[in-house]
């Protein structure tokens, strides 16, 4: 089921992170997942953001996006900041983040995880055809 998630999210390459915002209010906003490693699927961004705070506050996540057909995959979790150098450099190293970070030492950047992730496929109608918790 992880091989398939990843495969959904890399076919479908925006999805949407919602967070609980420093107001209190729902944020959504578009994300890219970046790679799974020992069943944990990495994303990042960077400190400056309000994502970044929102997420520091109040960790707890969402992600969420569509495929053409309207199949679509929910991932929710808590999101776990890592200051691992081999992930770090893995991360950095995916052409589109080493375009913007450059670097794996750039101060604003930051590679997180889903923790205790929980995945659902689902179908058109919302029906959940899979599941998965990581």
């Amino acid at each position: 089921m992880i091989e398939k998630a990843v495969k959904f999210l890399r076919e479908n390459p925006v999805q949407y992170l919602a967070t609980v915002g420093t107001d209190g209010k729902a944020k959504c906003r578009p994300f890219m997942f970046l790679l799974e490693k020992e069943g944990k699927l990495f994303f990042c961004t960077n400190n400056k953001k309000e994502v970044y705070k929102e997420m520091k506050k109040n960790p707890y996540i969402e992600i969420s996006t569509s495929a053409k057909d309207f199949t679509w995959i929910r991932i929710s979790g808590k999101a776990v900041f890592t200051q691992d150098r081999k992930m770090r450099e893995e991360c950095v190293n995916i052409p589109m983040i080493k375009n913007i970070y450059h670097s794996a030492d750039n101060p604003i950047f930051e590679v997180f995880y889903i923790d205790d992730a929980k995945i659902k496929l689902l179908d058109v109608t919302g029906t959940v055809k899979e599941e998965l918790s990581l």
